[in-house]
C-alpha cells in the first residue's frame, strides 16, 4: 500500500496588495493561512503577483528575507485565468479581475498542470499597518 502525503509538494502564494504594504503584514497573512489550512511553510516554492507590484518594497523584502523567488505576470496573462472569485472593480484599476488567485494558479501551472487552488483569496489587515494584502494559494499535488 502506498502512503499519500497530506502536505502538497509545492505551494505557490499569490499576492495582491495595496501600495506601501509591509513585510510584516505579508508575513502575518501567510502565517495565518498556513495555520488555518494546516500548510507547511517549508512547502512554499515562491510568491507570485502582477508585474506592477514587482517594485513594492515590502513584497521584495519578504521574498529576500525568506529566500523565495518572486514571479510576476502581466494583467493580460492574469486576466486569461478563470478564477472562482473575480473582482470587477479590480479590473477597472489594474486590468484583470484577479491578482492573488490568478498569479498563484499561473505560477504553479508553469511546473505542471496537476494543480488546484487550495486557498481562495483572503484579505488581511493588521492594526496600525497601512493597507491590506490579498493572499491565495495554489498547490501542486501528487
Amino acid at each position: 500500500m502506498k502512503l499519500q502525503l497530506l502536505s502538497p509538494v509545492v505551494l505557490w502564494i499569490g499576492i495582491g496588495c495595496q501600495k506601501g504594504i509591509s513585510l510584516q503584514l505579508i508575513g502575518a497573512g501567510i502565517e495565518q493561512i498556513c495555520q488555518k489550512y494546516q500548510l507547511f511553510y517549508h512547502d512554499i516554492a515562491g510568491i507570485a503577483t502582477i508585474d506592477i507590484k514587482a517594485s513594492e518594497f515590502g513584497l521584495r523584502e519578504f521574498c529576500r528575507v525568506n529566500n523565495l523567488p518572486l514571479k510576476t505576470f502581466t494583467a493580460e496573462v492574469l486576466a486569461s485565468v478563470c478564477v472562482p472569485n473575480p473582482n470587477t472593480k479590480l479590473t477597472a484599476t489594474v486590468g484583470t479581475p484577479s491578482v492573488a488567485e490568478a498569479s498563484a494558479i499561473i505560477a504553479a501551472s508553469q511546473i505542471t498542470s496537476d494543480i488546484k487552488l487550495l486557498v481562495p483569496k483572503q484579505i488581511f489587515r493588521l492594526p496600525g499597518e497601512v493597507g491590506a494584502v490579498t493572499i491565495a494559494v495554489a498547490a501542486i499535488t501528487k
